[in-house]
Formats: C-alpha cells, sequence, structure tokens
C-alpha cells in the first residue's frame, strides 16, 4: 500500500509517499525555522500562511521523487492534532481536498503516533527490526514532553506528561534568554561544550504530586533569576547553557527510568527534535537497564515520512477517517 501522508502541524511543511508502512520512497520538507528565528519563536499566523504557500510545491515534490503517478497512490494521510490550529486546518483541508479529488481514502494520524512509528521505517539508523513490545517512549520536543507506554501496535498510554513548558520550549525560552537565539536546543548544546555543567545548582526535579509529572517552568524562573543577577556584568553564558541542559537531562532520564519502575518496557525510545541532543542520548544509553533506541535526527523532528509509517498501520486495522475530519489542536494519545 502507499500513502502519501501530509504533515503540517507546526511550522515544517512536509509530504512524503511512504510503501508498506516501511519503504520511504520520497521525503520533503519545507522549515520555516530560519524565518521564525527573527521572532525568537514560531508566529503561529505567519506559520499558517507559509505553509498555504508550501504545500503545494511540496507535495509535487514528493510525488516527483517518489516517481509515482496518482494512480499509484492507495491513500492520503494527513496529520489532524495535535498542533498549532492554523497550521493543521492547512494541511488537514489540502489533504481531504485531495482525497476527494482523487477519490482515495483518507486516514487522520496523531501527530506523537508518528513519533512513536518512526523507527519503523527502513532506513540509515533505525533498527532492521521492530522494537521488541512492549516499549517505552520519551516524546521530547518544542510542543511536548511525554512518556508513552506502547504495549502493541497502535495499542499505547500516555503514563507521563509535562505540566507547564515543553523541554524544547524551555530550551528556546531559555536561548533567549541567554542571547543565542532560535531555535534555542542546538545553540545552547553547542555553548555548553565549552561550559561547566556544575556551575550553577539548578533545581532538575521538581516538586509535583505524580512522579511522572514533568515541569520546567521553575527551572526557566532560576537561570531568569541568575541572569537578572549579572546585570551590568559579563554573563558565564556557556557555565548557564551547560548547567541548565545538565538539570533538563537529568529529569528527563531520571523520569523515564522511574517509569521503568511501573511499566514493564523491553526498550526506551527517544523522539522528538529535542532527542537531538546527544548528551541526552548518552546519558539515557548510559543509565537505562534496557536498549534505548533515537531514530535518525531527520526522523526526529517533524516530517511526514513518520506520519506515513503510522498511517500504514491504521490502513491495515482498517481506520479511514471521513471528509469531515477536523482538526483538533490539544488531541492526546493512549
Amino acid at each position: 500500500m502507499r500513502i502519501l501522508a501530509i504533515e503540517t502541524s507546526c511550522d515544517e511543511t512536509a509530504a512524503a509517499v511512504v510503501e508498506d508502512g516501511r519503504i520511504l520512497l520520497s521525503h520533503v520538507v519545507a522549515s520555516q525555522a530560519a524565518f521564525h528565528a527573527k521572532y525568537g519563536g514560531i508566529f503561529p499566523e505567519i506559520a499558517a500562511r507559509m505553509h498555504v504557500e508550501a504545500i503545494v510545491p511540496v507535495t509535487r515534490e514528493a510525488m516527483a521523487q517518489a516517481g509515482r503517478s496518482w494512480e499509484d497512490i492507495d491513500a492520503i494521510a494527513v496529520t489532524y492534532g495535535p498542533g498549532l490550529p492554523g497550521s493543521l486546518v492547512v494541511g488537514v483541508s489540502f489533504a481531504k481536498a485531495l482525497a476527494f479529488a482523487r477519490h482515495k481514502p483518507l486516514i487522520a494520524v496523531n501527530h506523537l503516533e508518528g513519533h512513536l512509528y518512526a523507527h519503523r521505517l527502513r532506513v540509515e539508523g533505525n533498527p532492521t527490526e521492530d522494537l521488541p513490545l512492549p516499549f517505552l517512549a520519551l516524546i521530547v520536543s518544542g510542543g511536548h514532553t511525554e512518556l508513552i507506554w506502547v504495549r502493541d501496535l497502535l495499542d499505547h498510554r500516555r503514563v507521563g506528561w509535562t505540566i507547564d513548558d515543553a523541554a524544547g520550549e524551555a530550551f528556546d525560552k531559555v536561548a533567549r534568554l541567554l542571547g543565542l537565539g532560535f531555535p534555542g536546543g542546538p545553540a545552547i548544546e553547542r555553548v555548553a561544550q565549552q561550559g561547566d555543567p556544575r556551575a550553577f545548582p539548578l533545581p532538575a526535579l521538581p516538586r509535583v504530586d505524580h512522579p511522572l509529572w514533568f515541569s520546567f517552568s521553575g527551572l526557566k524562573t532560576a537561570v531568569l533569576r541568575i541572569v537578572e543577577r549579572f546585570e551590568g556584568q559579563p554573563l558565564p553564558v556557556a557555565d548557564l547553557a551547560a548547567s541548565f541542559q545538565a538539570a533538563v537531562i537529568e529529569q528527563l532520564v531520571t523520569k523515564t527510568l522511574e517509569a521503568l519502575r511501573h511499566y514493564e518496557a523491553q526498550a526506551i525510545l527517544i523522539s522528538g527534535g529535542v532527542s537531538a541532543n546527544r548528551r541526552l542520548r548518552e546519558e539515557m544509553a548510559r543509565r537505562a537497564p534496557v536498549p534505548v533506541h533515537v531514530p535518525p535526527p531527520w526522523l526526529c523532528t517533524d516530517n511526514a515520512a513518520m506520519i506515513g509509517a503510522a498511517a500504514a498501520l491504521h490502513a491495515r486495522a482498517g481506520h479511514f477517517a471521513s471528509l469531515d475530519l477536523d482538526v483538533d489542536p490539544d488531541a492526546k494519545i493512549g
């Protein structure tokens, strides 16, 4: 089965053609990151307008790369949520129009399911075999910090989440405080290599009511107070970046390993944009009692290939959407 997948949940306009949920025939992403950098974050209304401009050429390029005609496409898949409302509307409206005009079935995919099943694509950097079930997934990005227990394919349960900022959002906000630009994760990781992670004793583990809840708001505020203390003096940016990064990673790793105590899992999957952080991957692999897998970086950030992988599972299960499909910006998983 060949699926044309569309992803527009945030600031990447993406399209891909995926065969049997495994074989990637094409993969195209138009990123808006450079544009939004001037704002220090994503400008939602402009993001939606840029999706409108990019979605047709991106889809045409994906079809051209795949070398397939519309007669070769068996279904259209699209992310319906979670994400930015305006961005989601562009992708869902376009996918519904394609499905109607080309007489193709429509498959609605939760964006987080894409992150869960990106590892199933047969590409360099992914395992040759499926991750053993059950496995525990840490999805960590600019919009999400979630722990998902995957009991079986399409059978998953959200067991932990952030009660305030997502980890990637905290990276962006702290990078802004330190004058490092947007996106914040890569900038902080780069500068932190020259700093001492023990220079500032930042609060790594928040006081929350559940051991699997994340919270980064207090950590972000602690960095703000330090920056204010150095007003008029040279700010030790590298040490502060290294200390902040170490605190975030400690929380992510500690709570993931705590989840392993409560939920049987034979492997850990880390996905989402923040999973590109080398220190996070190394620390999780060093401390986890089970194998840790991270898809290649281009499959961890937002893309349509992972949406196609998840869509194939829904198609196999007979899960198809009607043309009155609507977006769900706050869609949950599990």
